[in-house]
C-alpha cells in the first residue's frame, strides 16, 4: 500500500531511545544539539517582528509562482550587500530550503538518477533526494588543517561508468557540521568541473552571514577571499537561503533560489521552475508581504547570534587549551557548529550515550554526519553561554577520566 521510497519500518537509535526516557521522565538536560535560534535564549524583537505583519496587502492573494516581486526585491537587496547583485527576475522564493532542494530534485533528475553531496556532511540528502525517487552519490570534504573539498573524489563519481552521471553538485558553503568554506580556487573548479560534466551546480549558503572574521580575514590575506558564486559560469548554478539562518527566524518559511548561469539555461530552468512552483504555491503571502520589513529585523538578531557564537567559540577553545591536551578543536570557517576530535578509546555511540546517561548533557557523534572515522564530537556554539559553559566542563571531565 505505502511507497518504497523510505525505508520503513525507521526504529530509533540507542541515543533517540535514552533521549526519550529522560524525557519522559522529565530530566534536566544540557543540549549543545540546539540549532533553534528562537529556543537559545536570545533576545527577540517580538513587537517590531509582529508589526511587520501589519499590511493590508496581506488579506489578498496574488499568486506567482517566483512570489511577490516586492519580496524578491527585498532577496535582492539582500544579496547586493553581500556583494552579489543579483535581479529579482532571477530569484525564486520557497517555503524553506528544503522545498528549494525538491523543486531543484524534480527540475533536474529523473526517477532514479543521482545527485552528488559532499561527506561529512549533515543528514538530510538522502530523505530529500529519496522523496524525489533520486540516489545520493557522495564526495569526500578531507581536512589537512583546514576542511577542503577532495576534487578528485568529485570527479572519480562524476566519471563513474556503467551508470548515468549525476545531475547535480551540491556544496554546502559554509559547511554543517564541518564550518568549512569555499575558496576562489576551489569554487573556480567546482565551476569549471560541473560545466564540463553536464551537472548542475547547486550552493547551499543558508550559513553563509555566518563565517568567522578570522576566516575572511585570512582568506583575504593569501589573495583568495570566501566569495559568493561568480556571474558568468559556465554551470547552471543554483545558490539558496533563508530567514531561518539569516535573520535567525526559522518560523518564517521563507527560503529563495537564485539561478545564475549561461543565459539560455537561466531562462529555460527558470520557465521550467515556474511551472513546478505554479503547481504547489506553498509561500504565504503575509511573509512575503512582511520580507523587506524582517530582513531589516533580522540584521540584528544576526548579530546577536554572531556574538554568541563568536562568544561560546572563545570558550571552546580556552577550554581545550587548559584542559585534556588530548582533544582539539578542528579548524573552520564559519556555522553554527564546531567539531570536537577526541581520543578514540571508546565508540563514539558509547561516549555520547554515557554523556547523556550520566553527566546530562546532549551532543551529535561524529558518525551522525557521516565521518569517515573515529572519534568526534559535533557541538552547537548557539546555546546560552553559561550552559555551554557547564556542557563543555562536563564533557571535558568525562574525557579526562578516559
Amino acid at each position: 500500500m505505502f511507497s518504497r521510497r523510505l525505508k520503513w519500518p525507521y526504529p530509533p537509535n540507542r541515543l533517540a531511545r535514552l533521549l526519550e526516557e529522560k524525557r519522559a521522565r522529565g530530566a534536566d538536560r544540557l543540549d549543545l544539539t540546539e540549532s533553534n535560534p528562537t529556543r537559545a535564549r536570545l533576545s527577540y524583537p517580538g513587537e517590531a517582528i509582529a508589526a511587520a505583519f501589519a499590511d493590508s496587502g496581506v488579506a489578498f492573494y496574488e499568486p506567482s509562482p517566483r512570489g511577490l516581486e516586492e519580496a524578491r526585491a527585498a532577496v535582492a537587496a539582500y544579496c547586493a550587500g553581500r556583494g552579489r547583485p543579483v535581479s529579482p527576475d532571477d530569484i525564486v522564493l520557497t517555503a524553506s530550503t528544503s522545498e528549494a532542494y525538491a523543486i531543484l530534485f524534480k527540475l533536474l533528475g529523473d526517477p532514479g538518477d543521482a545527485v552528488l553531496v559532499p561527506r561529512p556532511s549533515y543528514p538530510l540528502f538522502d530523505y530529500l533526494a529519496a522523496l524525489e525517487g533520486l540516489r545520493v552519490v557522495t564526495y569526500s570534504l578531507a581536512y589537512d588543517d583546514r576542511w577542503s573539498i577532495d576534487l578528485e573524489s568529485m570527479e572519480r563519481s562524476l566519471d563513474a561508468r556503467g551508470t548515468a552521471p549525476p545531475r547535480a553538485v551540491i556544496v554546502v558553503n559554509p559547511n554543517n557540521p564541518t564550518g568549512s568554506a569555499l575558496r576562489r580556487g576551489e569554487r573556480e573548479r567546482l565551476h569549471e568541473i560541473c560545466g564540463r560534466h553536464g551537472a548542475a551546480l547547486i550552493a547551499d549558503e543558508v550559513f553563509f552571514d555566518f563565517l568567522d572574521p578570522q576566516a575572511v580575514e585570512e582568506a583575504a590575506r593569501s589573495g583568495d577571499p570566501i566569495v559568493p558564486s561568480e556571474q558568468g559560469s559556465n554551470a547552471l548554478t543554483f545558490s539558496l537561503g533563508g530567514l531561518s539562518k539569516a535573520c535567525g527566524m526559522p518560523q518564517m518559511k521563507l527560503g529563495w533560489i537564485v539561478v545564475d548561469g549561461p543565459d539560455h539555461s537561466v531562462r529555460e530552468a527558470l520557465e521550467r521552475i515556474d511551472l513546478i512552483a505554479d503547481t504547489y504555491l506553498s509561500v504565504g503571502t503575509p511573509v512575503m508581504r512582511a520580507a523587506p520589513r524582517l530582513f531589516e529585523i533580522g540584521a540584528g538578531i544576526r548579530s546577536a547570534i554572531m556574538q554568541r557564537l563568536e562568544g561560546n567559540l572563545r570558550t571552546l577553545m580556552e577550554r581545550t587549551r587548559a584542559g585534556s591536551s588530548s582533544c582539539r578543536v578542528l579548524d573552520r570557517d564559519g556555522g553554527w557548529y564546531a567539531v570536537l576530535q577526541v581520543p578514540a578509546v571508546i565508540p563514539e555511540e558509547e561516549l555520547v550515550l554515557a554523556l547523556l546517561a550520566e553527566d546530562d548533557v546532549l551532543v551529535h557523534p561524529g558518525y551522525f554526519f557521516d565521518f569517515p572515522r573515529e572519534a568526534y564530537l559535533v557541538l552547537s556554539l548557539l546555546p546560552d553561554p553559561a550552559m555551554f559553559d557547564e556542557a563543555l566542563r562536563r564533557i571535558l571531565a568525562r574525557l579526562d577520566r578516559g
